[in-house]
């Protein structure tokens, strides 16, 4: 159910989140909290964390037009971070992606211009322009990857919602006023608490099933949630008249802007919780013809059960691919700069504290024998397959 504010609760300061149940979301919201603003976090999820003053939660489907432009009265600057699709099995649901992601994007911009909203930030992924290519120090002037080049729909369908977004500014709203756009390119984030891929790796680690490496050459981008709220905050801001509207139209990658290789970035959450680091490097090659088999079989089963799988094809690229951007531009712009680098001292603590360290109980015999059978499978795995490469 929509819950709607009363007329005396509806501020110019008003601050609108789609998706502002999640993690990253939520964290924003406390940003602006703190900077003077009211904020309204919509999601269908309610967050796990307590609201703080002059932050308030509605229940939304963002696919209901209906229903979420009622709540866009009286907002004056969006943050739509609303997506679905981005990891694991949720990778694999085209129809519901496609709704939230496109639709739900189309449906967010009509009810900017119908409520008189004047700036709208998009969250958008460096997926917009990789998709399995080697990228270095990328700039924004750099093209949108063909949409039939894409190995995943999320990637697609948020390229897609960009280039709506950028397209809608400077267009009118009802009351002759401009709404003025932008889009954020985010790298992959971390943070104390993260809920979407922090827990599944930590999962692997804890089952064993981290016992091998690919791509331990490449380097990619990381991104703290501080920073995530940081250029957010200052986006909004940049779409001001006070600002020169210096973001309006503009697309800027935003990362810790301290490339590494995703196998060294995680070494600090391996060893923090007392596991060892695998030393066994295997060709990225088998690991992506590992991803597109388990996608073929999740294909024919996922109606049956509905499994998560160990790695998707666009996981592999993102993880085993050189492909890092430059921060130059939001820092001009923006005055954007990353508070935090490539600093997994905080997600280690909040793992310990959760009781995630391993115990003298899980010994390393039996943690080893868990890596021996997998690597086993998974080589007559690869071997089954041998007849039908060419």
């Amino acid at each position: 159910m929509v819950q709607l504010r009363s007329k005396k609760d509806v501020r110019t300061t008003m601050h609108l989140i789609t998706g502002g149940g999640g993690y990253v979301g939520f964290w924003l919201g406390k940003t602006l909290v703190k900077k003077g603003h009211h904020v309204l976090l919509i999601d269908l999820r309610p967050p796990i964390w307590t609201l703080h003053n002059d932050m308030e939660f509605i229940q939304v489907d963002i696919t209901d037009y209906s229903a979420l432009e009622e709540v866009f009265a009286g907002v004056d600057c969006v943050y739509h971070m609303a997506s679905y699709g981005m990891s694991g099995r949720e990778q694999l649901n085209k129809k519901l992606i496609e709704a939230v992601n496109v639709q739900g994007t189309e449906n967010v911009i009509q009810a900017c211009i119908k409520h008189n909203v004047t700036r709208l930030v998009y969250t958008s992924t460096y997926n917009v322009i990789f998709g399995g290519q080697t990228i270095e120090s990328g700039e924004e002037t750099l093209a949108y990857l063909p949409l039939d080049k894409h190995p995943d729909h999320y990637s697609r369908t948020k390229s897609v919602a960009e280039q709506k977004v950028l397209a809608a500014n400077g267009q009118n709203t009802e009351d002759g006023h401009k709404l003025r756009t932008c889009a954020l390119r985010l790298a992959g984030v971390y943070g104390p608490g993260e809920q979407r891929h922090q827990p599944r790796i930590v999962s692997y680690i804890e089952k064993g099933y981290y016992c091998m490496t690919y791509g331990m050459k490449t380097k990619q981008d990381f991104l703290h949630v501080e920073n995530v709220a940081q250029a957010h905050q200052l986006a909004g801001e940049a779409l001001t008249e006070i600002k020169n509207y210096k973001a309006a139209g503009q697309a800027y990658f935003i990362s810790d802007g301290a490339p590494i290789n995703t196998f060294d970035f995680y070494r600090p959450l391996v060893e923090g919780l007392g596991y060892p680091v695998p030393t066994i490097q295997i060709p990225i090659s088998l690991v992506y013809f590992f991803a597109i088999l388990t996608e073929i079989i999740h294909s024919m089963v996922a109606r049956i059960y509905n499994f998560q799988p160990l790695l998707t094809r666009t996981e592999v690229y993102k993880t085993g691919i050189t492909h890092h951007f430059s921060i130059a531009k939001a820092q001009q712009d923006l005055g954007y700069h990353p508070t935090i680098q490539n600093d997994l001292s905080s997600v280690v603590q909040y793992y310990i504290s959760t009781g995630h360290r391993r115990t003298q109980k899980q010994s390393s015999i039996t943690y080893w024998i868990v890596n021996v059978i997998i690597m086993i499978i998974f080589a007559c795995f690869i071997l089954s397959l041998l007849p039908f490469v060419k």
